[in-house]
Parts: structure tokens; sequence; C-alpha cells
């Protein structure tokens, strides 16, 4: 079970020396970290770290470029994310449509969580840059540029849901309440096990 930082970090590795379909094996890595972990800011950013950690051990000595294995498995990391910020909006729909007195506060600290799970993922991403080997180092500064300057699909999912919910209150502490965590962490597991199903099918029919 992919549940300590050792652990996923060594699966990261393990996905990219693997050389190929890079993408998607990071994001099942990156998926099956998030579904172990409570849903809430420090488990994304403690998954988002050690997989990062596990691309720059492992890009340097796998097969093709640095730029392009790392470019691929930064995309699976987004993929993952962008999971999160879906199974995250199914949970807020469900809490509007409880109707219950605390729906509208826990609404508006969930959609504030949400907003800054992008700005958590880069901001981790060059983190780990500071502090990584000199041929990764590079190439993970530039992803964390380029996705402050052109965003990520984990941001552009989020901008679609900010821009189904008007609110007032942005400025929250952008934590997950128990309930909202509870319900998100049980629509991520479905998601990961949907993909996992259409993994299999497909290796069964190619």
């Amino acid at each position: 079970m992919a549940d300590t930082t050792d652990s996923i970090r060594q699966a990261a590795v393990d996905a990219i020396k693997a050389g190929e379909d890079v993408t998607r094996r990071v994001r099942d890595v990156t998926l099956e970290a998030l579904r172990n972990r409570r849903f809430d800011r420090e488990g994304m950013r403690e998954v988002v770290r050690a997989v990062t950690e596990g691309m720059a051990a492992a890009a340097p000595a796998s097969g093709g470029t640095v730029r392009q294995v790392m470019g691929q498995a930064f995309r699976g990391m987004d993929e993952a994310l962008t999971k999160s910020v879906e199974a995250g909006e199914q949970a807020v729909r469900q809490l509007v449509a409880t109707g219950r007195s605390l729906a509208d506060h826990e609404v508006k600290e969930a959609l504030a969580g949400l907003k800054k799970i992008e700005a958590d993922f880069v901001d981790t991403v060059s983190k780990v840059a500071s502090s990584a080997n000199e041929r990764a180092a590079p190439e993970l500064r530039a992803l964390a540029e380029r996705a402050t300057q052109f965003g990520t699909e984990t941001g552009k999912q989020t901008a679609r849901l900010m821009a189904e919910f008007a609110f007032t209150g942005m400025e929250l502490a952008g934590q997950f309440s128990v309930r909202f965590a509870q319900m998100a962490s049980g629509m991520l597991a479905g998601m990961a096990d949907a993909l996992e199903k259409s993994a299999a099918e497909k290796r069964k029919h190619p």
C-alpha cells in the first residue's frame, strides 16, 4: 500500500524507470497515494513532494531525454490532481444538495481550499527543484515556471468550478471540513477504481 512518503517516492521511481506510458503510470501512482490519505491540502502537498522527488531521482537514468520524461511525469501528477478537484466538485454539489444550515459555510471553505490546490502543486514542485540533482533541478524549475505562466489542467478544472459558484468570503483559511473531506475521499477512490477497471479492460482487449 503506497502510504508512506518513501513508498510513494519509490513507486514514482519505478513508474518512470518502466520507460513507457510514463504519464499514466505516474498518474496512477499519484492517485493511489491521494486516495490513501485524508482529503486535505497537507496530504496533497506531501504526495506531490514524494512523487516529484521520485521523478528527480529516476528521470536522469531513464530512457529518452530528461525534459521529455519529466514533462510526462508532471502531466501525470496534473491529471491525478485534476481528479481530486473533480472529486471535490462532486462533494460540493452534494453539500449544496443537502440544504443544511451549515452547508453554505462548508461550501465556501471547500471551494476556497480547492482553489489553492494548483498553487500548492506548483509551489511544491518548485521547492523540490531547489534541492534536486543538477540534471533534474532545471527541468523542474522550468515546469513550475511554465505552469505558473500558462496554468495547469488542475487549475483549469478549478476555474470552471469557481465560475459555477458565486459566493463571498473567498479569503477563508482554505481548509476542508471533516464531512466534505470524507465525501471527497470516497469519490476520489471511486474515480481511481474506475480508471483501474478501464485500464484492465484495455489490457484484455487491446
